[in-house]
């Protein structure tokens, strides 16, 4: 799961222990960007710190907190899959994300890419399902979308997606960083 975390929430965690059980994964890996190309760079706290309070946050030994993308001076999602892939060639991936990343997934550099890479998990956010599901990406991907249970999406060959309702955790960083003095 990739992601700003400016900051990380109980949210990013409850969706990452839905997908520790609902997708039968050994661990989720939080990749914490940098600096997303679709965001205003000046909403950012400092990056050691957004590191620190999203290990403080996930507090699981089955989710991992990554500075993959700073180590390697990534930016968009495709590359950092890719070289993620490569440097782990033994591992099968999912990608996870809200429901509100699908609703402009289609803005993301090379997102048609990004289906073809891993199997995508996508978490329901309040107020995004429907918007997400009739979304550019949602109807483009529509044909490769399984109603499994979720455990078998590993073994399915992207494109592949999932798409779960039934999360819908009302925290936003957003809204968090919107609600500081």
């Amino acid at each position: 799961m990739g992601g700003s975390f400016n900051p990380a929430h109980a949210g990013h965690r409850e969706i990452s222990l839905a997908a520790l059980d609902r997708l039968d994964l050994d661990a989720v890996w939080w990749l914490v960007t940098p600096g997303n190309p679709l965001k205003d760079p000046g909403i950012y706290a400092d990056y050691e710190k957004r590191l620190h309070d999203a290990r403080a946050v996930a507090d699981h030994a089955d989710i991992v907190v990554s500075d993959f993308e700073k180590r390697r001076n990534l930016q968009y999602t495709v590359d950092t899959l890719e070289q993620i892939k490569d440097a782990n060639p033994n591992v099968r991936f999912v990608w996870l994300m809200g429901a509100d990343s699908l609703v402009n997934f289609h803005c993301w550099k090379d997102w048609r890419r990004i289906a073809e890479l891993a199997p995508i998990a996508v978490f329901n956010r309040p107020g995004y399902g429907e918007a997400a599901l009739a979304s550019e990406a949602g109807q483009a991907l529509a044909p490769f979308r399984t109603t499994a249970d979720g455990d078998d999406l590993l073994s399915q060959e992207p494109p592949a997606w999932i798409y779960f309702p039934e999360t819908d955790n009302p925290l936003s960083s957003t809204a968090l960083r919107s609600a500081k003095p």
